[in-house]
């Protein structure tokens, strides 16, 4: 039997309840990793925990990271349940229809950026000062190839606040890389989550079987998990092979 590589490692994931985020939860817990998962939605989070089982190392908690208190909550209850949060995966994030720029409105800028920026940044403020403590932690966070480059698939909002993820990211790894802290961004192509329903057009099966599954991802994130900590991913592309880069 393969040796499990994150027994004794916990793990924070926001977003967990569908997609990337529960893709990521089911790979941590199949390597042995206690794993909290967080999301807006209680009962959708219930469902999946339900379906992934591991009652004993697996728990979730409703939490909107837009809001920082819900968030500094969220970080105590994860660190008191699991004893400390050794991984922390910002995954959070969502995106609107009407997102061309001439489209978007002061409000619906500031509710992307919000999810997909800001709450990056209230989860690793959150969990900054225990990872610092012990002077070891690793924050992977979840971009998009939009925050690599911008078009208007994704919008203008969205691949403003993805490009933002990345910065925060690498400035964190930067001042930080003597500390013990890792910090890797992650940037997926299109991938097969309840994010595409809300593009503004609608896509076909057959293009959903084309692109990444959250199968993929998650395998990106756990090979940075299991990484020893001498070893820092700065950042990682992963595409379907059918879709341009560059």
């Amino acid at each position: 039997m393969t040796q499990q590589r994150l027994v004794g490692r916990s793990v924070l994931i926001t977003g967990g309840g569908s997609g990337i985020g529960r893709a990521a939860a089911k790979a941590c817990l199949e390597e042995g990793a206690a794993v909290v998962i967080a999301g807006r939605r209680e009962a959708r989070l219930q469902e999946t925990a339900r379906e992934l089982g591991n009652p004993d190392r697996l728990a979730f908690r409703a939490c909107d990271v837009s809001d920082p208190e819900q968030v500094s909550q969220l970080v105590a209850w994860a660190s008191q349940r699991m004893g400390r949060i050794d991984i922390l995966v910002n995954n959070a994030g969502m995106n609107i229809k009407r997102r061309a720029v001439r489209e978007l409105t002061p409000e619906s800028w500031r509710q992307i950026m919000e999810a997909n920026l800001d709450g990056a940044f209230y989860c690793i403020q959150a969990v900054l000062p225990q990872m610092l403590e012990r002077r070891d932690g690793l924050i992977i966070n979840i971009s998009s190839t939009a925050g690599k480059r911008a078009n208007p698939l994704g919008g203008g909002a969205y691949c403003a606040a993805k490009a933002g993820m990345a910065f925060l990211s690498h400035t964190l790894g930067i001042e930080e890389k003597d500390t013990g802290i890792r910090c890797t961004v992650i940037f997926p192509g299109e991938v097969d989550t309840p994010i595409l329903e809300n593009r503004p057009q609608p896509i076909t099966e057959e293009h959903r079987r084309r692109i990444l599954q959250p199968e993929d991802v998650a395998s990106a994130v756990l090979f940075v998990a299991t990484l020893p900590a001498r070893a820092s991913v700065p950042e990682l592309i992963i595409k379907p092979t059918t879709q341009p880069y560059g």
